[in-house]
Order: structure tokens, then C-alpha cells, then sequence
């Protein structure tokens, strides 16, 4: 690293260089053991409590700093032109069904997050760690996006059936 290079700048692009499915195994490996002992200490229900309003938190950022960088106005096109970070290094095998302005539905039908998490012992929060961040790193991307879905692989379904809505009645 030269002298007059900023440390930090240097560490962001590093890690925005890095798929998003080896960033969550590097997230799980750090969030394993602070898991364990927040179940050791305060039960298992307060620690998925705890996980799971911190994840949501640093999604909808994540979706709030993406938004941010969009060089105009963000909608469901700029949204789904996202999603092959999430897919880098054949991280998820999917099935477009539909693909407009209003709507943007998709099948997954392999997770190697799911595949990674259960191969960590982490399958019991893999949900938390991954699933539950789809649906509100839109709120943070564009409020006017949302998600449902009915079956997840983590749980044991053979497909992830992702629906996203935006409602463009709604200000941006």
C-alpha cells in the first residue's frame, strides 16, 4: 500500500471485490461464536431476537448505501439489475417467471447459502443470516419495493419462490 492511500478505501474495495456468498461466510465465522454465547447467556428465543434486529438493521443500510450509489432515480429495474451479486460464484440457481415495471418473480431453486450455512452447523440461523435480509434490503434500497415468499430451501422446500412488488402510487 503506497503512503498516500487511504487504509479504509483500501479495505472497502477488497471487500466489495468479494461475492456476497464468501462475505456471509465470513460474516457467519465471526457471528458463530457470538451466537453461542449469547444462547449460553441469554437462552436461544432472545439470541435469534437480538441476530435478527441486528441483521435487519445492517440490510436495510445495505439497501439505503446501494440506493445511494444509483447514478438516477431508484425503481424495480435498477433493483433487479442487482441481483447478480447475490448470484456471483453460482451462489443461487434460479428461474425467472416474471420480469416487468410493477413485478420481478424469480424461483431459486439452489442455495449454496443455505448449502453453506447448514455445512457450518449454522442451519438453525441461516434463515436469519440470509433469508430475512431479502426482504428488507428493499425497505432500505426503495420503500416503495416489497416482498413476499412462501417457501424457503433453508426450511426445507425445494425452491425459494421470491415476489417483488413495487407500488409506483407510493413516493419514492
Amino acid at each position: 500500500m503506497a503512503m498516500d492511500e487511504d487504509p479504509a478505501a483500501t479495505v472497502e474495495a477488497a471487500v466489495n471485490g468479494l461475492g456476497i456468498l464468501a462475505r456471509r461466510r465470513i460474516e457467519a465465522e465471526i457471528i458463530k461464536p457470538i451466537y453461542e454465547e449469547m444462547v449460553a447467556r441469554f437462552g436461544k428465543e432472545a439470541a435469534r431476537a437480538a441476530l435478527k434486529a441486528a441483521i435487519t438493521n445492517a440490510a436495510i443500510e445495505s439497501g439505503r448505501r446501494l440506493a445511494a450509489a444509483e447514478p438516477g432515480p431508484t425503481d424495480l429495474a435498477t433493483f433487479a439489475a442487482l441481483q447478480p451479486k447475490w448470484r456471483q460464484d453460482d451462489a443461487l440457481r434460479f428461474e425467472v417467471i416474471a420480469e416487468s415495471a410493477d413485478r420481478f418473480d424469480y424461483d431459486v431453486t439452489r442455495c449454496r447459502y443455505a448449502e453453506m450455512y447448514q455445512a457450518m452447523g449454522l442451519g438453525e440461523i441461516g434463515d436469519i443470516l440470509s433469508c430475512q435480509r431479502d426482504g428488507t434490503f428493499c425497505q432500505g434500497y426503495d420503500s416503495r419495493i416489497t416482498m413476499t415468499r412462501t417457501t424457503t430451501i433453508m426450511s426445507g422446500a425445494k425452491r425459494c419462490d421470491f415476489r417483488y412488488r413495487i407500488d409506483t402510487d407510493k413516493p419514492a
